[in-house]
């Protein structure tokens, strides 16, 4: 563990993690925060080392990749998708020393889908998933497409490994903090899941409709 560096003043502490609205009662390994500016109190816990101390507790969710269709992609077809939406929800984590708290908050901004096929999309939100009475009031419509997030492919998967497009949803965080009187922004935190999608061509019918 980092200690202090020579002629640095501060102490050790241990910390506390306050993950997505329940407390951790374990507590981590002491950790050396150096002192802040003195005032007629006397030295001071620096807010901005307890801020980076919690945010490295700060435990992001996994997002979990949803599609429709779900078996099997269609080119021309437009797929829908979305993340589990209890995925996307803020995250915040706590770290505390006598007299002095400071809270972590990551919040999802944006997803980043890499479709496989050289494509991509970006979203800003969790997406909406697929039901028919949302595709359309009076009668589904399979070629309707998604309100917020979705993709069409132009070409099928057949030759790639294991005849599937590899594709990539990668959420991004913005992460802040604030305690002690003081606040600040910390650089942003992704969290990134992988499926494969089948995508086949599809076969036009030709009716008689007379």
């Amino acid at each position: 563990m980092a200690g202090p560096k020579p002629g640095e003043d501060g102490a050790w502490y241990v910390y506390k993690c306050d993950a997505g609205g329940t407390r951790d009662a374990l507590y981590r390994p002491p950790v050396w925060i150096p002192e802040g500016p003195q005032d007629d109190g006397g030295p001071r816990v620096s807010p901005a080392g307890l801020a980076e101390q919690a945010r490295g507790q700060l435990r992001l969710p996994s997002p979990e990749i949803k599609a429709s269709p779900a078996e099997q992609q269609l080119v021309t077809l437009p797929t829908w998708l979305w993340l589990e939406r209890g995925a996307w929800r803020k995250a915040s984590a706590t770290a505390s020393v006598p007299g002095v708290s400071v809270t972590a908050v990551a919040r999802p901004t944006s997803v980043v889908w890499s479709m496989g096929d050289g494509g991509s999309k970006v979203c800003h939100g969790p997406g909406t998933s697929y039901r028919p009475s949302e595709a359309s009031k009076a009668r589904p419509n399979p070629k309707r497409p998604s309100p917020d997030c979705g993709y069409t492919y132009r070409s099928s998967s057949a030759g790639q490994p294991d005849d599937a497009y590899r594709v990539s949803a990668t959420v991004h965080w913005s992460v802040t903090w604030s305690g002690a009187g003081q606040s600040g922004v910390f650089p942003g935190l992704t969290t990134t899941s992988a499926a494969a999608f089948r995508v086949a061509e599809s076969q036009a019918v030709n009716t008689d409709d007379e």
